[in-house]
């Protein structure tokens, strides 16, 4: 394809992220004005955010897989159309139930257009430039960290919250016309039977574990783990595993090929993906922090989150640029280890805030690797398994996130003369960086890489 195509391709992919992405970051400041509209009980609030991760996760490898089959432009057009039609219905809910209905469908329809976009990357865009077009489409997420806040509160100043989401349908409707014309709609397989138990468990799996995790009590773990929104689902998710595996590796058109992990790339890039979510989670509580540490109030606390987002939206694409001429080990590699630096010292620092911003600042960059984690999964696979591939990617650094906020949440109320809650959760998550660091040594070096995807394209 022409590379004035593939610009206006990468826009649009951009556009479609920075839209579903958006809408995760934007429902923060958004709260207070929906609590004036819409009775809601205390726990409702975790759930406007928890359901739409939730839903997601469920939908991921359906949409993927129906991408490899069925050719990227309809699913992601699908995808878009879906997650207008949940933002129409969170716009229009005059009560809870409907809105998180709404966020429950904009989560499903955005779990076509994550993967997808960076298939259509592998697709569409040459392995010598690869790197650097999903290190822009990776520096979506910090983008919309920023942007959401920001974009929340100008509104908010003169219109209704509604209107947050009113918003992405002339958005939809852009993506919908403008990706019919430019999109690849080529279908990837023919004749292809649908692996629906295996989709059906791996939705019941997730599903179970992202509830599972979202009702754990920090201030209470030991009790609340054994309780029945928790034990029980966590107990489902872990013996319906095995049985996954078992039924993928019989299956003809399998929904997760088990056997991709037998690759040490493969496997090496969940782990990673696994410890890049972990540590994405903490970033929530980088504010409650500030506030604890330093005194200051809720609403400047959230502003000295900036170093760290402002510091991915730069490293993204850089590093994305970089996995094209280096490698993908060497950028793995150093992220880990500046992400190491930034979790220590964040683990120690308790009254200084310079050093807290610097740390903040190392670890924007040091996360800075999933356009790595993406480039090296478009390589180690065929044509028709590149979105279900990234669809795995996203589930492995989303359980990570969920892990996290578990963990994090756990552990803030630890608490010792110097160090806090926090100070332990980063400083236990500066070991676990440290292993990831030495097991980004066995990772393919750039000659490698090629030479794998040389074989694969022959």
């Amino acid at each position: 394809m022409k590379p004035k195509s593939n610009t206006q391709i990468l826009i649009l992919l951009f556009i479609g992220v920075l839209m579903a992405a958006l809408d995760i970051s934007i429902v923060g400041p958004a709260i207070p004005s929906i609590e004036d509209s819409i009775v809601m009980k205390p726990q409702d609030f975790s759930w406007i955010f928890s359901i739409y991760v939730m839903f997601n996760l469920v939908g991921i490898s359906l949409m993927a897989k129906l991408s490899d089959f069925f050719g990227r432009r309809s699913v992601f057009l699908i995808s878009a159309v879906i997650f207008g039609i949940g933002s129409l219905v969170v716009a229009t809910s005059h009560d809870i139930t409907f809105l998180l209905i709404g966020r429950g469908i904009q989560g499903f329809g955005s779990s076509g257009i994550f993967p997808v976009a960076s298939a259509v990357i592998g697709d569409v865009i040459p392995v010598e430039k690869r790197g650097r077009a999903l290190g822009i489409l990776g520096s979506v997420f910090a983008l919309a960290f920023i942007l959401g806040p920001f974009i929340a509160g100008f509104m908010l100043m003169y219109f209704n919250w509604n209107t947050l989401f009113l918003i992405n349908i002339p958005v939809v409707i852009l993506i919908v016309v403008w990706g019919y014309f430019i999109l690849p709609s080529k279908r990837m397989e023919e004749n292809v039977k649908f692996d629906f138990s295996g989709i059906v468990i791996l939705g019941i799996i997730l599903a179970a574990f992202s509830v599972g995790i979202y009702n754990i009590q920090p201030d209470r773990f030991i009790d609340s783990i054994t309780t029945f929104p928790v034990l029980p689902l966590l107990l489902v998710s872990a013996i319906l595993i095995p049985i996954l595996i078992m039924l993928e590796k019989t299956s003809e058109f399998p929904v997760i090929d088990v056997s991709l992990l037998k690759s040490r790339q493969v496997l090496l890039v969940g782990i990673i993906a696994v410890g890049l979510g972990l540590f994405q989670s903490s970033i929530v509580y980088l504010p409650k922090m500030a506030v604890k540490l330093f005194d200051v109030e809720p609403y400047k606390a959230s502003f000295m989150l900036l170093p760290v987002v402002i510091a991915a939206a730069i490293g993204s694409p850089i590093g994305g640029r970089l996995v094209d001429k280096i490698g993908s080990k060497v950028i793995i590699f150093t992220g880990l280890v500046i992400a190491t630096i930034a979790l220590f010292l964040l683990g120690i620092v308790y009254s200084n805030v310079v050093y807290f911003y610097c740390a903040e600042g190392l670890l924007g960059l040091g996360l800075a690797i999933r356009a790595s984690l993406s480039y090296i999964m478009l390589n180690e696979v065929s044509v028709n398994q590149r979105a279900s591939t990234q669809a795995v990617l996203l589930i492995f650094i989303s359980v990570g996130q969920l892990t996290g906020s578990a963990l994090v949440g756990t552990m803030t109320s630890v608490t010792s003369q110097k160090l806090t809650g926090f100070n332990f959760a980063f400083l236990l998550m500066g070991v676990i960086s440290l292993v990831l660091v030495i097991s980004s040594f066995f990772l393919k070096g750039r000659k490698q890489e090629l030479e794998s995807y040389a074989k694969r394209s022959e």
